[in-house]
């Protein structure tokens, strides 16, 4: 068999679709970008049909890019942007609305009245997130009331829901297969990460009926195969896993006290407890990183939700930039003393703050501030928020103090952010020479499953670094630079 493995990688922003070799080398690669949709403020959709069409597109341009045909292809793994919520129609296979995307705050009074009643104590205690907007199940709720006859539908069995994970294995098997992967379940709200099923009590709670729910799977599964008229030949899906899930073990993640930080159009931070189910007391997440052959690697999880997308906010927003890698030079050039804060939270602030209200700023402006001390801020506020996920990480689990971090995503191809992340922290930050490693993570699921790749400890020694960034910062500028952020995210928080 084949050793060429197809990534699907569909993110908040843009699809890409890669096609990896046996050696781990991208051989092809298709992507494109698809619009945001903001009906009102705090407000996110995506348009269902986008979605789709950009993932069989990106899908037969990586063949095409890769001089492959499908049936070169040993199995398609799949990873996908986490708690963006679909609803469709199980006889037409069509949406009943739009998607509503992770970043979306439409339900933050939803959420204020669960925690009033006193609802969130259990909610954590089964599912190891908190009560807030960002997750899957309290929209799942809100566009069952606000389409008209969809709760009665529902209930009846006629729709379906899914993350993104699941509508586009629906649509890729052309209808025959509903189901998601552990690490998206783990996402809603609604599945107990102990038990790993579906949770009866908070089915009741936020109203969804259980007739619509996908089957949960492992990671490593036999999710079907692909229509052949899609691309040509019917394709093993042989694996799924959320983003940061897939980055993680794209990271070779696997050994408890490892941790990843991918810095997207958000940042998510996560770190391997392995098999204990740690519980945090700084307002992180507890989630599944993996599970594999039915057994279950815990995560603690910081969540950030403005990273790359506070670049894309000056190149689109304010048109300081043409280009997001302008930044780094911008920032290298801007004066040095002036300390100029971004707090990026535009859609709220996520952990440690947990602030669906909040909404962003910038202090420290002077007469002399320009688009230079603007940019060094955003990149500067990845910095600061990854800071805060790591201290709260070091309180919650005593094994994480001396931890490496290791990152990918977009942003971290800019050597001044890195070597500035790795500055604030204190800490060394390694960038890996396999940039796509959320696509490679979902490559890795699927390749070893069909029996192409090779396993976790394989995998893990053929992990290459690209460069290490020490920290050179001292600790006075470090700690006043730390209390001016501090000092901002105090001044923006809602309450």
């Amino acid at each position: 068999m084949s050793g060429y493995i197809l990534a699907i990688d569909q993110g908040t922003t843009s699809t890409r679709a890669i096609v990896f070799d046996d050696a781990f080398h991208i051989r092809g690669v298709g992507q494109q970008e698809f619009p945001q949709h903001f009906p009102r403020s705090g407000w996110v959709e995506h348009d269902p049909q986008d979605i789709w069409s950009s993932t069989v597109a990106t899908t037969r341009a990586a063949l095409a890019d890769a001089s492959l045909s499908a049936s070169d292809i040993a199995a398609i793994g799949i990873t996908n942007q986490r708690e963006t919520v679909l609803i469709w129609d199980r006889e037409t296979g069509k949406p009943i609305h739009n998607a509503v995307v992770w970043q979306d705050r439409r339900t933050a009074d939803i959420c204020r009245r669960l925690v009033g009643n006193g609802d969130e104590p259990m909610i954590t205690a089964k599912t190891g997130l908190i009560v807030d907007p960002y997750f899957s199940g309290t929209k799942i709720g809100w566009i069952l009331d606000h389409v008209e006859g969809a709760r009665e539908k529902a209930e009846a069995g006629k729709l379906a829901f899914g993350t993104v994970d699941s509508f586009l294995l629906w649509r890729l098997t052309g209808g025959k297969v509903h189901a998601t992967d552990a690490t998206n379940a783990s996402r809603t709200l609604l599945f107990d990460i102990t038990a790993n099923a579906w949770d009866d009590d908070l089915l009741r709670l936020l109203g969804v009926p259980r007739a619509i729910l996908p089957q949960v799977l492992d990671c490593d599964a036999e999710f079907g195969v692909t229509d052949p008229s899609l691309f040509g030949a019917a394709i093993p899906i042989l694996g799924i896993a959320g983003d940061q899930h897939a980055a993680t073990l794209g990271q070779a993640c696997f050994a408890p006290g490892m941790l990843k930080s991918t810095y997207g159009t958000g940042c998510f931070a996560v770190l391997n407890t392995g098999a204990e189910r740690c519980t945090s007391h700084n307002r992180l997440l507890t989630t599944i990183a993996y599970r594999l052959a039915g057994q279950t690697t815990y995560a603690l999880e910081g969540s950030i939700f403005v990273a790359g997308a506070a670049v894309q906010w000056l190149r689109d927003g304010l048109k300081l930039v043409d280009r997001a890698d302008q930044t780094g030079p911008m920032a290298s050039a801007a004066d040095a003393e002036q300390d100029v804060y971004l707090v990026p939270a535009f859609t709220g602030l996520g952990a440690p703050w947990w602030d669906a209200e909040a909404r962003g700023a910038i202090y420290g402006l002077s007469r002399k501030t320009g688009p230079n001390e603007i940019a060094r801020a955003a990149l500067e506020a990845v910095c600061y928020q990854t800071a805060d996920l790591l201290t709260a990480m070091r309180k919650d689990w005593s094994r994480a103090g001396d931890t490496i971090l290791r990152v990918d995503g977009g942003m971290v191809a800019s050597d001044w952010t890195m070597q500035s992340l790795a500055d604030i922290l204190d800490a060394p930050v390694d960038r890996p020479v396999v940039l796509e490693t959320t696509a490679l993570g979902a490559a890795w699921l699927a390749g070893q499953k069909a029996g192409v790749w090779p396993g976790m400890d394989g995998f893990a020694e053929r992990w290459r670094l690209e460069r290490r960034f020490e920290p050179q910062m001292d600790a006075v500028t470090r700690g006043r630079k730390l209390d001016g952020w501090a000092d901002a995210v105090k001044r923006t928080l809602s309450r």
